[in-house]
């Protein structure tokens, strides 16, 4: 065996074994799940430029809300607060394992202010 077939052989292994130990783990818990979601929100947002906002959106029905505030009174549950298209106040609150948003990184207008996600979690 050449050491290119040895070295082949062995990635491929190393590979097998990663993928194999991922799948093993079985579903998330709710609470890996909330931490996850949280986690990518934050994540997104962090690496924002100055001029940059992260718009949260949230399919509920035929609206989309704009989520500003993600409230997680239990690892189970989550509480979005935001705006409906007609800029009304608006609330969804949904299991956190049905939970779907759409993230996206738009430009902020000039001389305006980016608006920044806010993350509430239990204590």
């Amino acid at each position: 065996m050449s050491l290119g077939d040895f070295t082949k052989q062995f990635a491929k292994q190393a590979i097998g074994d990663t993928v194999k130990s991922v799948l093993d783990t079985g579903p998330a818990t709710p609470a890996d799940l909330a931490g996850t979601i949280v986690g990518q929100v934050q994540a997104m947002q962090k690496a924002l430029k100055e001029d940059d906002e992260l718009v949260v959106l949230y399919p509920a029905g035929q609206e989309m809300i704009r989520v500003f505030e993600i409230f997680l009174p239990s690892r189970e549950l989550a509480v979005l607060s935001g705006v409906d298209p007609n800029r009304n106040t608006t609330r969804a609150i949904a299991p956190v394992s049905a939970l779907q948003l759409v993230c996206k990184i738009v430009k902020v207008a000039p001389n305006a202010k980016a608006a920044r996600v806010k993350i509430i979690e239990p204590k």
